[in-house]
């Protein structure tokens, strides 16, 4: 009679031993951060649907899933199979498959013209953090405009 009441609860020991599949903390990340590797793209089945930052999935926005890096976070995603790149920002978790680094959104992957490969090379650059930091511009940047000064001799009216 002992073994038969000790089963249940070596199972539930056991049971509270299983590891659940979860994402890693978000990692420190420091502007102009790079990264190499595949990525993938992911539309419909999950349009509609709750990211892991708690937005619904919209496929026709520049987002993307990154295993790591914090939510809000902006990459320049550059496709390396053609040049093309686009800016997403950073709303869920993922991938979670073999050898992927970021699985872009439908209207991402268009835009990299990449909606014919299930699985391309691209290069990753943090430009900006979610607390508003953004990356310099670059030496081909445009210039910013600068409203040129009042004259002197004009005075505003009173």
């Amino acid at each position: 009679m002992r073994a038969r009441t000790g089963w249940p609860v070596a199972l539930l020991v056991l049971a509270g031993c299983a590891t659940a599949r979860v994402a890693p903390p978000p990692a420190p990340v420091r502007l102009g951060a790079e990264e190499r590797g595949q990525a993938s793209w992911y539309g419909e089945p999950f349009h509609g649907r709750r990211t892991s930052s708690g937005e619904t999935f919209n496929m026709y926005q520049l987002t993307a899933a990154h295993r790591t890096l914090p939510m809000g976070t902006r990459v320049l995603v550059t496709h390396l199979g053609n040049g093309r790149s686009v800016e997403v920002r950073i709303n869920d978790r993922g991938p979670f498959l073999g050898g992927r680094i970021i699985d872009v959104s439908y209207a991402a992957a268009q835009r990299l013209g990449a909606l014919g490969a299930g699985i391309f090379p691209v290069r990753l650059r943090v430009v900006a953090l979610p607390d508003g930091a953004r990356e310099p511009p670059g030496p081909h940047a445009e210039p910013a405009r600068v409203r040129p000064a009042a004259r002197p001799d004009t005075a505003p009216l009173r």
